[in-house]
């Protein structure tokens, strides 16, 4: 299969992560005899030092251009602590999430036996947890109406009804390819937005009567994903609670330098792992690059290749399970093995495995 992939590094630990998910692309494209090509692009802070705009047109047009575009991280801490900015690295997130019609984003959320430990969680809550949370990306209060003076701010968290069908439909449907269960999370008792969502997903659940679905607000919900994480399935949520529920995840993984994701809608879709750019790491060689290659195997199972993503799969586990990790999921006296090296290690894997 050929495949054009648009390669967006971003900022801080963005680059080096990225280098190592573009690696496992190629150890893969060359065992299978697949031929990916790669356009880089700018995106975020480093956009905005180049060209003043932290989603250039010319980066849109590459993703446009390209079968699938590969995302690491944006921001930088030179943006964090002024509130009279108008461009941070975030808005160019948000507009390539917009310009890109990319409405849904899908978060694996499962544990790994070798790192129940790390996990802040009891290990008998946390084993066997696996669920998908589904995320709405491009309404509600991120790309609602805003106005911010001295005295008063406000932002419009705002959906219409075709956007949440859109986003229900894919929540359905992946409830329907996995356990039939699906988990409507909202706050429809203070919310006028909430009260559409859950209105809108009750005339839906007659067009799949095979799936089981409940309704919880998202202050139980936040709860329940740490207490009885097992207990779900497929979430659906708007955009703000997603984005705070699925970072709280991480607390099940034991870190968020495991966690791919994907971002899909109407033009090309996105893969991205679910943690920022760490600048205070940038350049150290210790972050975790897992979440960036597990992200490309997302990538390739989009495009059908099941065996190559399971592969990539199979290769990261055997790296966890051999003690070949990263400083903040190493096990105590375990040697501390770089980003480059974690990265190569699961090359080689890949390159020597028997099919």
């Amino acid at each position: 299969m050929k495949l054009k992939i648009a390669v967006l590094p971003g900022d801080g630990i963005g680059p080096e992560i990225m280098e190592q998910g573009v690696a496992v692309l190629n150890a893969v494209a060359e065992k299978f005899g697949h031929e990916f090509s790669y356009e880089k692009a700018l995106c975020g802070a480093c956009a905005i030092d180049a060209v003043g705009d932290p989603f250039p047109e010319e980066t849109y047009q590459k993703c446009v251009d390209a079968d699938a575009v590969f995302f690491a991280a944006v921001g930088d801490p030179r943006f964090d602590n002024d509130p009279t900015l108008k461009v941070r690295p975030e808005t160019g997130l948000l507009a390539m999430r917009k310009k890109l019609g990319l409405f849904a984003n899908v978060r694996p959320v499962e544990t790994f036996a070798p790192l129940l430990h790390k996990s802040p969680l009891k290990d008998e809550i946390v084993r066997g947890a696996n669920f998908v949370v589904i995320r709405e990306l491009t309404g509600g209060m991120y790309f609602g109406e805003k106005y911010q003076d001295n005295d008063k701010a406000y932002d419009t968290d705002i959906y219409t009804r075709p956007e949440i069908e859109r986003i229900l439909g894919v929540a359905f449907k992946t409830a329907q390819e996995r356990h039939k269960h699906l988990t409507v999370v909202d706050k429809a008792n203070v919310l006028a937005s909430s009260r559409l969502w859950r209105q809108v997903a009750k005339e839906m659940e007659a067009s799949y009567p095979d799936v089981t679905t409940d309704y919880m607000f998202i202050d139980n919900a936040s709860m329940r994903v740490l207490t009885e994480p097992t207990f779900f399935d497929v979430i659906v949520t708007e955009n703000t609670f997603g984005d705070i529920l699925t970072d709280e995840t991480s607390c099940i993984t034991g870190s968020m330098g495991l966690q791919p994701s994907s971002s899909l809608g109407e033009q090309t879709p996105l893969f991205e792992p679910v943690h920022g750019s760490w600048p205070q790491a940038a350049g150290k060689n210790i972050a975790n690059p897992v979440a960036q290659i597990l992200s490309g195997a997302m990538l390739l199972e989009h495009f059908g290749l099941k065996k190559e993503g399971a592969l990539v799969r199979e290769a990261v586990m055997e790296s966890l399970d051999q003690n070949v990790r990263t400083p903040e999921i190493q096990v105590e006296g375990g040697r501390k093995y770089g980003t480059d090296e974690v990265g190569s290690w699961i090359v080689n894997y890949v390159k020597e495995a028997r099919l």
